[in-house]
This record gives structure tokens, C-alpha cells and sequence, in this order.
């Protein structure tokens, strides 16, 4: 059904525990690689760190064909106006990642602040994207899944290379 990056995103926020209170997380996350787009950790429940997380992910990866969010009030804002064509409601894949993130990072520690959190969570985020294996991606890390279906080597490329197939 999916079969290219870039085709579906998906968003959706998680609170992460503190040392006092909460912040929240929230992502921008490609569908067919699993790659974390963008990311904002925030101390508010407001919708201008989705906003930036999605503005950034346009900026760097260009527009999905389709952008999954669940019913949150922050996605369901005004800022977020969608026509609905296209639109899906499963946020499986993003729910996956929060397992990962809760269980490898956010619940080994306990952070005092939330520039401590932001530091923390992105160390994390990079590893998942670039060393993490996925069985869903045959062991590959997202980004390299990403990156190798968008920048395959022409055949002759290979060849011109020394590479053997």
C-alpha cells in the first residue's frame, strides 16, 4: 500500500515524565521508512511546537501525499486545516515509536529540565533514526531505509564504481 518515503506522515504528541511535572513530545514520522522527520519537546500543550515540528519536516523533506494525525485538539486547530482527501487514522506507527522512545530513554531517567529532556530525547531520536535496526525494515536503521529507496545508485553507476551485483 505504501511504497516510497515521503508518501504518508504521520504526527501525534506524548507526555514525557519529569522530575516536576511534564513536557511533551511530539514528532513528525514517515510511514514507509519509520524515519522521525522532525521533533519539538515543549512544556505546553499548545499547538506552536507541532506547528514548528511540521514546518520544519516541510522544509527539509517537502509535502507528504497524505498527513495522518489523530483528534487532538492541537491537529484538529485551525493552523491544521486539511480538506480530509486522503487522510487515514491509524497512528499505529507512530504509537510503535512511543513504545520505543518510553522504554529505551524516557523511563531510564528522570529529567530535571526540559532543556535536559530536549537534549536527552534527541541524542535518543538520532540513534533510533541512524543505528536503530527495525525487523519491520529487515534490520535496517530508517534512515538508511529512507535515504537508499530515495537515492538508489543507477545500475551503471554501480559498475562505473566497481561495484559488483
Amino acid at each position: 500500500m505504501f511504497n516510497r518515503p515521503n508518501q504518508v506522515w504521520a504526527t501525534d504528541i506524548t507526555y514525557l515524565s519529569m522530575a516536576k511535572g511534564f513536557a511533551f513530545l511530539a514528532v513528525i514520522l514517515d510511514w514507509y521508512s519509520r524515519k522521525v522527520l522532525s521533533w519539538r519537546v515543549s512544556n505546553t500543550m499548545d499547538n506552536s511546537f507541532c506547528l514548528e515540528a511540521l514546518e520544519e519536516a516541510i522544509a527539509r523533506y517537502r509535502t507528504p501525499e497524505i498527513f495522518n494525525t489523530d483528534q487532538g485538539s492541537q491537529f484538529t486547530s485551525d493552523a491544521f486545516t486539511m480538506d480530509g482527501k486522503g487522510s487515514l487514522r491509524n497512528n499505529v506507527f507512530v504509537e510503535r515509536l512511543w513504545r520505543s522512545v518510553k522504554y529505551e530513554e524516557v523511563y531510564l531517567k528522570t529529567y530535571e529540565t526540559v532543556t535536559e529532556a530536549r537534549r536527552s530525547i534527541g541524542i535518543y531520536l538520532n540513534f533510533y533514526n541512524t543505528e536503530q535496526p527495525h525487523s519491520s525494515l529487515d534490520g535496517i536503521p530508517p534512515d538508511q531505509f529512507y535515504y537508499n529507496i530515495l537515492l538508489p545508485l543507477p545500475l551503471a553507476a554501480c559498475n562505473d564504481a566497481g561495484i559488483h551485483l
